[in-house]
């Protein structure tokens, strides 16, 4: 990387290890920056300078004051057009992160509800971040768990136990129900989707348990449930069923991956072992009432209870279980949770204690927080009150919205249907990804859908203006390859306009770019970074002429390349993109 080759020279040239060297702030100042003589005011930036341009590299410095800037040499870039169109796809793909391994758990759901606004942030955050990583050369793993057991799922039973019967016959007990399944509805009749069936079984059955007699009854199917009732597992996986149909038809949609889902009900009794080697290790102590709790003062954090006084497991527990289970399998290097925020403190109790345990580094568990997401105008949403923003209703009011901005256009109406789907969702996804991870995100439908500004559909009508512009010239062939700069028909690269330039450094920014924003789990610098690169491509398109121009194949070029940069990082993002707009 070129950050990397200037550092290294201005290292050997003033004995400085890890001299700072960032973007420059504006282009007028070059591609690179360093303020190497203002933090060490002995050295001299011009010597500096002189030095660095006496020897035969890729760029040239120059000084503004105390700071040394760094200009690309034309050529190379130029040379990095040719490389974008040899590699397309693969472009901006690098090994800084070969040989390393993590795990990130993001996506999981409760089985008790549709999928809503909390869990889209946390998709679209954990799958950019991931995906980034592999294009880095990482080998990353993508797990959620399930939690499919206790009494939130114990409640959406007896919603549907209560709530479902044809007749509406109330107070049947679940042998009843065990042996006169047909007498209960499915989603299939009712005609409603079947993860919006069982979210609203779970609101009526957490209303009922506010009612103490009802509250007892829940309680007892999860006894029920740990004794391995035979009627009450035949419910139990009744509802997680419909569940599972449902929440998937979104997760489709939206391109999620996993590639491991932990059921909580397969490990959940583990986590007690490792409380009673803890015990007897001195890591725990036994606290009022008989409760075990945790010893983090060497840590500066809070204890916290793992076994209730009553004997009870609590989700820590559950936790160091499955921790273990995800380093014994996989073998991670480092582990990675996409959580809200809230459990910032929970999480860090649960890593120092699984450090304790030796089951992993507490160094090697990170917290990947996000902020809270909501619609402008609307008040905090709540599951159990009922007062939900489905995903799927979102993405199909955007939808909606693009396909009436197509009306108009002359595409068919299957054409206009993929079209409104992959710009409806990729309006929604950047909505998010451009704002900092642990910023909250007040979601504005009209300003996600414009053509206009730093939006989705803004970048993907760019890569479909590119695709219109490369489709139209004559001199550029799709199994043309240029090998050398003088193929491009540029008389002389100093007769390059400023906005060629323009576009041709902020393409050489891109491999780098990718690896600061996978580095900081920062999707919102890749969203940055492609905005930038489609205005600056807008810029040039509006002002000057490329087909059938003097410099005709160079500039087609230069439009492929951008296109295929800026549909690379869109895909990073989990964004399609359109052939067409």
């Amino acid at each position: 990387m070129t950050k990397d080759n200037i550092q290294k020279i201005l290292e050997k040239v003033t004995g400085i290890k890890n001299p700072e060297v960032d973007f420059a702030s504006d282009s007028k100042f070059g591609d690179y920056s360093s303020n190497i003589c203002l933090r060490n005011k002995d050295l001299d930036p011009q010597k500096i300078a002189n030095e660095i341009n006496g020897k035969d590299l890729q760029f040239s410095a120059k000084v503004v004051g105390k700071f040394i800037n760094f200009w690309l040499k034309k050529n190379i870039l130029v040379d990095n057009l040719i490389q974008i169109e040899e590699k397309k796809g693969d472009y901006g793909k690098s090994e800084i992160l070969t040989g390393q391994k993590y795990l990130i758990e993001h996506t999981s759901p409760n089985p008790n509800k549709a999928l809503h606004l909390g869990h889209l942030r946390n998709n679209v955050t954990g799958m950019a971040i991931a995906n980034m990583w592999e294009f880095l050369g990482c080998n990353v793993t993508r797990d959620c768990i399930d939690n499919n057991r206790g009494i939130a799922i114990a409640k959406l039973m007896w919603g549907y136990l209560k709530y479902a019967n044809k007749d509406g016959k109330q107070d049947l007990d679940i042998n009843y129900w065990f042996n006169h399944q047909n007498e209960w509805q499915t989603s299939e009749e009712l005609g409603v989707r079947p993860d919006k069936f069982v979210d609203d079984l779970y609101v009526k059955g957490s209303e009922d348990f506010k009612n103490s007699e009802i509250e007892a009854k829940v309680r007892q199917l999860v006894v029920d449930w740990e004794a391995e009732d035979k009627a009450v597992w035949a419910l139990w996986e009744k509802v997680l069923e419909y569940s599972y149909e449902g929440q998937n038809l979104t997760l489709k949609r939206l391109g999620n991956k996993w590639d491991k889902v932990w059921h909580e009900h397969e490990h959940y009794k583990k986590g007690k072992e490792f409380v009673q080697k803890g015990l007897k290790k001195g890591i725990f102590k036994v606290g009022e009432k008989g409760a075990i709790v945790t010893d983090l003062s060497k840590y500066n954090l809070p204890d916290t209870v793992v076994i209730k006084s009553d004997g009870t497991a609590l989700y820590i527990t559950q936790d160091l279980s499955l921790t273990e289970l995800k380093k014994k399998t996989f073998n991670p290097d480092k582990i990675f949770w996409v959580i809200g925020p809230e459990q910032s403190l929970a999480l860090k109790q649960m890593f120092a204690v699984c450090e304790q345990l030796g089951i992993i580094k507490y160094e090697d568990c990170i917290h990947l927080a996000y902020g809270y997401m909501s619609l402008k105008g609307k008040v905090k949403m709540s599951s159990r009150e009922g007062t939900v923003i489905y995903i799927d209703d979102l993405l199909d009011e955007a939808k909606r919205k693009v396909n009436n901005i197509l009306q108009s256009s002359d595409f068919n109406d299957q054409e206009k249907e993929i079209i409104s789907e992959k710009v409806g969702i990729g309006a929604v996804k950047y909505s998010i990804l451009k704002v900092s991870r642990l910023q909250d995100v007040s979601f504005d439908l009209k300003e996600s859908i414009s053509l206009e500004g730093n939006s989705g559909p803004y970048i993907q009508y760019t890569v479909a203006r590119c695709n219109s512009v490369v489709s139209k010239g004559r001199t550029l062939k799709p199994e043309y390859k240029v090998r050398n700069p003088k193929d491009l028909r540029v008389p002389n690269l100093e007769e390059l306009q400023e906005e060629e330039l323009a576009i041709l450094r902020k393409l050489s920014q891109f491999t780098e770019i990718i690896s600061i924003a996978a580095k900081s789990y920062s999707p919102n610098i890749l969203c940055e970074y492609l905005y930038s690169l489609a205005s600056k491509y807008n810029t040039f398109y509006n002002k000057h002429k490329i087909i059938k121009s003097e410099n005709e194949t160079f500039r087609i070029l230069l439009t492929k390349g951008t296109g295929q940069v800026l549909k690379n990082g869109l895909n990073l993002l989990g964004i399609s993109v359109p052939e067409k707009m």
